[in-house]
């Protein structure tokens, strides 16, 4: 069996959250196909407390969006969660107008609420792509985004 909440919320999003793909099935049906899929019942669960988390945070609107610049000092526990190489990436995403303060928050908010002791950066752009999926004016970055996940042969830099 899957054990990984990030595994579900992959499946989710790769399988649901598309935009050729209508989203007509009800909370029951996608658990019932997430557990023919080989998902574990809390491992489910967790995954659709964590969208939920994520909805709740974007509608709360976390951090208004802010134009200067400012530096982020991680929690001893983001620090143990996010590497060195994760927050670069973070902060590389800040530069390039990927994420912008708010989104970021989210991001590191999604992150520790996934329990995960090991994030890698496969983890990490997920996590980003799908807070940047229901963000309104986000669509070029959430394209960027999306052709760095799904790209393989895709580098930050060119």
């Amino acid at each position: 069996m899957k054990e990984n909440i990030l595994d579900v919320l992959m499946y989710l999003f790769e399988n649901y959250m598309n935009d050729e793909i209508e989203a007509d099935k009800d909370e029951e049906a996608l658990r019932s196909e997430l557990q023919q899929a080989g998902f574990h019942h809390r491992q489910i669960s967790k995954a659709f407390d964590w969208l939920e988390g994520l909805t709740n945070l974007q509608d709360e609107a976390l951090i208004p969006a802010q134009h200067n610049v400012s530096i982020r000092v991680y929690t001893e526990q983001e620090t143990e969660r996010l590497d060195t190489e994760a927050r670069g990436f973070l902060q590389f995403l800040e530069n390039v107008g990927v994420l912008d303060h708010s989104a970021r928050e989210l991001v590191v908010d999604r992150i520790m609420a996934l329990n995960e002791d090991d994030v890698d950066m496969e983890h990490l752009k997920w996590v980003v792509l799908m807070v940047l999926f229901n963000q309104p004016g986000r669509e070029e970055a959430y394209a960027w985004m999306e052709d760095l996940v799904f790209d393989e042969n895709a580098g930050i830099l060119h």
